[in-house]
């Protein structure tokens, strides 16, 4: 409180310029912090022995914990933390500002630091000095209680949306079919198509579109089934927003089961069925007309997401 920055409780005012925070280089250092007369004042009070206000050494160590946390992150989740890095730092305009935030990350770690600077397209600076020197051997060993994939969860699919495309013209047997086995499973699969209502199948069947592409994009579902059924298969090619949909699984690595002639929406999509090392996909599961491969297409589901879809 009483800090002169901007966005608090109840600001109603118009702030100018480019920066609201402080210390700063972009603003001539404003906004500045407030005087003693609106911050914090300590209570005058009589001691009878020495006392002292001050910070331990510790509190001039400030990469200490940041270093503990990259290294005990899967490869995975590396590859996702340099990514946000550069995702934000290229929003930034001013070169020195993403030089600087790159120098104070080569105190955490080379890699990390390097990672974000090929993506700036700048080469990795000097490390930023340090306020205290580090003691040497005094690095914490990972901790794999860090990592989310230290929590796999129960791999199961309950409470999972998962989608089930449709459009007039798809095969309404096998999408009830799969809905049924989704549903007795505790998942949430929902239709979704191009609008809301009815939709006539090829079987002459009538669906309803719980949801539709415009208003329920690909990245509010765990998971998505693509329909059979060529008329059905061709209208949702044939829709831009579809295409996106499935691109959008496909890109955040989540399972998708095609079903028959639903892999012309996989090749209308432009989406290869191996990974980038050309090994199988096992979260992308193909019906046949023998079988849905429903389980299969579960058990892909309750792995959460096929990272290894991700290219190095």
């Amino acid at each position: 409180m009483h800090n002169n920055q901007r966005d608090g409780m109840h600001r109603q005012s118009i702030n100018r310029g480019r920066v609201s925070y402080e210390p700063n280089s972009l603003g001539g250092g404003c906004p500045f912090q407030a005087g003693l007369k609106n911050g914090f004042t300590s209570f005058t009070q009589p001691m009878m022995e020495d006392k002292v206000r001050g910070k331990p050494e510790k509190f001039a160590d400030h990469f200490s914990q940041a270093k503990l946390f990259f290294a005990s992150q899967s490869e995975v989740e590396r590859a996702h933390i340099i990514a946000a890095f550069r995702f934000e730092l290229t929003r930034v305009q001013t070169h020195a500002i993403r030089e600087r935030v790159v120098s104070m990350l080569v105190n955490v770690d080379e890699a990390l630091a390097k990672g974000v600077a090929d993506g700036l397209g700048i080469e990795v600076p000097p490390a930023m000095p340090l306020v205290r020197a580090l003691e040497e051997g005094k690095a914490q060993p990972p901790s794999p209680a860090l990592s989310l994939f230290s929590r796999p969860g129960t791999g199961g699919v309950k409470s999972r949306r998962i989608a089930l495309m449709m459009a007039d013209g798809v095969e309404a047997a096998s999408l009830l079919e799969v809905h049924k086995a989704l549903a007795a499973e505790g998942a949430v699969p929902r239709f979704i198509g191009p609008r809301l209502g009815a939709f006539k199948s090829a079987d002459g069947q009538t669906l309803h579109a719980e949801a539709s592409f415009e208003t329920m994009p690909g990245v509010l579902f765990d998971a998505v089934v693509v329909p059979d059924g060529k008329a059905g298969v061709k209208a949702l090619g044939a829709l831009p927003a579809a295409v996106d949909f499935i691109r959008d699984q496909h890109r955040h690595c989540k399972a998708i089961l095609v079903l028959g002639a639903g892999e012309g929406l996989l090749e209308t999509a432009g989406l290869p069925k191996e990974l980038p090392s050309g090994g199988p996909d096992k979260a992308l599961v193909v019906g046949t007309k023998e079988t849905t491969n429903v389980d299969r297409f579960i058990k892909a589901v309750g792995a959460h997401r096929n990272y290894a879809r991700e290219s190095a």
